[in-house]
């Protein structure tokens, strides 16, 4: 689709990502959210949204707590308390990313790399966050509480007495020669 806001050939005024869709004959993200934001006017002012950001979750306490720990045990304490309020909002995240995904059954028929599925691949990275950070708190704890065993060593070969060769065994657990 032709970019209706140049002329063809006319590169005054354009950024590189202009010029270059212009020449592949595609619109620029820039475009496109332009775009659809202008399409969307009427029915944004029947269904007025925030325009403000989501509240930000106050993570003084945390951040706080954190740096008076001194031990594992009370930085995973940190840790488990801050992913237990986050949570909620992650898996809101989730949930209406996954929305967004479902909407019209679009995401029965989506392959690879199609808006439903990468919807849907933005809300498992929204939660995935809660599970990659408990595997390292336990890694951080497993590392304070749970050291593997030392390795246990082959046994030694006993060392001669000085000045005599030492004793290799054959098959039969006799030195050769005997």
């Amino acid at each position: 689709m032709p970019n209706p806001d140049f002329e063809l050939n006319d590169n005054v005024g354009r950024t590189s990502e202009q010029t270059t869709a212009a020449r592949l004959g595609i619109a620029t993200p820039n475009d496109l959210k332009r775009w659809a934001r202008r399409d969307a006017e009427v029915f944004l002012a029947e269904h007025p949204l925030p325009t403000e950001p989501l509240p930000t979750p106050d993570t003084a306490p945390f951040r706080a707590a954190l740096a008076a720990a001194e031990t594992p045990a009370e930085v995973s304490a940190v840790t488990r308390h801050f992913l237990h309020a986050a949570q909620p909002t992650l898996h809101a995240v989730f949930d209406f990313l996954t929305t967004i995904a479902q909407r019209g059954d679009q995401h029965l028929s989506a392959g690879p790399g199609s808006p439903p599925e990468l919807l849907i691949r933005a809300a498992n990275c929204a939660v995935a966050v809660l599970g990659i950070s408990n595997e390292a708190d336990l890694g951080a704890l497993r590392a304070e509480y749970d050291t593997p065993p030392a390795t246990p060593t082959a046994p030694t070969a006993p060392t001669p007495e000085p000045g005599l060769p030492p004793t290799t065994h054959g098959h039969n657990g006799r030195a050769p020669g005997r």
